[in-house]
């Protein structure tokens, strides 16, 4: 059965007294009485990760609450709904309007097979004027695990979560070229030889991992990501702060936090706020980064966030998923599944990754002042307030801060 997240709508905001020059506060937008987030996939145990993505349910509109009513269930819808981020507004946002990247390639690694993802990823990109990406015109490429064509078997999660993820780099980087790389199964083992397979890929730049199991260490699956001038993005969870989960807990990845993301009349257009579900804390058994060190992390290891983007499914991105295994329609989806592909495709705009043989995940670090820098919400209660809650500077949730173009990436 799958899992339904309720997300607070109501966040902790920090007010900085420490510079005159920090970031405002901005508030995490109110949440409809109808609303919550539903889980694609389901909790897993130990040794396999679970996607984590969340659609954006209105339960309004829910075939139980108009029968209930008496009412009439609403079809599927035929239309992105209002409320879903377009790719104007990613890179509006993020201020990556107008940038390419010359056909960089980002895989994108996931469990399971989805038989008609040319097709849907087709309508997203005709609806929203983006370039044909297809087989046959060599923008799009789907191996298996081991770089072939034997496709695995139909999951509906994990194909709503490869939808997803295609969809954001698509927002992102329309000229992009995207290679799907698609696992036998949801192990860590089985993920890991995907993303070992995409790194041997020619042309490609960034691999995207919307996934996570425990906290994992790097002596045992972190062979699988370690792929200097290749940068690997993980998510950080959608559980808030909890503990830290792999691949993003491991040193060799870029671990991607979430927020929460409106429209507002400030110089940028926008405001940012830590996205309650944001996964945060430390890794009790990896390495920590040492481009890290002067950051006050206050982790003796392995902490996250090291970045963020948008990743609440109430202010997340318009997609085409399917609803079955032959039919697809309009929904909204966010958690750090979206915000890590979107942050895989500016490293892929950025172009910096592929020309330099250190880890991408020391360049937010080493240029961190060109990052927004989110300064309020929170993920939970923790005992060192940087782990749970943000402000100035370097924080669990959303780590540096989000992109503010590509040069710090």
């Amino acid at each position: 059965m799958k899992k339904i997240l309720s997300v607070s709508g109501a966040l902790l905001l920090l007010l900085s007294a420490v510079s005159a020059i920090a970031p405002a506060a901005v508030a995490q937008p109110s949440t409809p009485a109808n609303w919550h987030a539903e889980r694609v996939c389901a909790d897993v145990p130990s040794g396999i990760a679970s996607c984590f993505a969340l659609k954006y349910v209105d339960d309004s509109t829910t075939p139980a609450k108009a029968l209930s009513q008496g009412g009439q269930v609403k079809p599927a819808s035929s239309a992105p709904p209002a409320t879903g981020k377009t790719p104007a507004d990613i890179q509006s946002a993020y201020n990556i309007t107008g940038l390419t990247s010359g056909g960089r390639t980002v895989a994108v690694v996931d469990a399971y097979g989805y038989p008609n993802l040319e097709r849907d990823l087709g309508v997203y990109r005709s609806q929203f004027g983006l370039p044909a990406c297809t087989v046959s015109n060599g923008c799009l490429t789907i191996k298996d695990q081991n770089g072939g064509n034997k496709l695995p078997r139909f999951n509906s999660g994990w194909a709503d979560e490869t939808a997803l993820d295609v969809d954001a780099v698509s927002a992102a980087c329309p000229d992009c070229k995207i290679l799907v790389v698609q696992a036998t199964t949801a192990s860590i083992t089985n993920l890991g030889t995907a993303v070992a397979t995409a790194a041997k890929q020619p042309g490609v730049v960034a691999i995207s991992n919307s996934y996570g199991g425990g906290d994992s260490s790097d002596s045992t699956y972190g062979a699988y990501y370690n792929h200097p001038g290749i940068a690997v993005t993980a998510s950080t969870g959608d559980n808030g702060y909890s503990g830290s989960s792999y691949p993003a807990s491991s040193s060799y990845v870029t671990a991607v936090g979430g927020t929460s993301l409106v429209k507002n009349t400030s110089t940028r257009g926008w405001g940012e706020s830590a996205w309650s579900g944001s996964g945060s804390g430390c890794s009790s058994v990896n390495a920590p980064l040492p481009a890290a060190a002067t950051f006050g992390t206050g982790c003796g290891k392995r902490a996250s966030a090291d970045v963020a983007a948008v990743a609440d499914p109430q202010t997340g991105l318009a997609v085409y998923a399917p609803s079955s295994s032959t039919t697809s329609s309009w929904a909204q989806y966010g958690g750090t599944s979206l915000s890590s592909p979107l942050v895989a495709a500016m490293y892929a705009l950025s172009g910096n990754s592929g020309s330099s043989t250190a880890l991408a995940n020391s360049l937010p670090y080493t240029n961190s002042g060109q990052f927004n820098d989110v300064a309020s919400g929170s993920t939970g209660t923790c005992s060192t307030s940087q782990w749970c809650l943000s402000g100035t500077g370097w924080d669990g949730p959303t780590g540096v801060g989000t992109p503010n173009g590509v040069a710090g990436l």
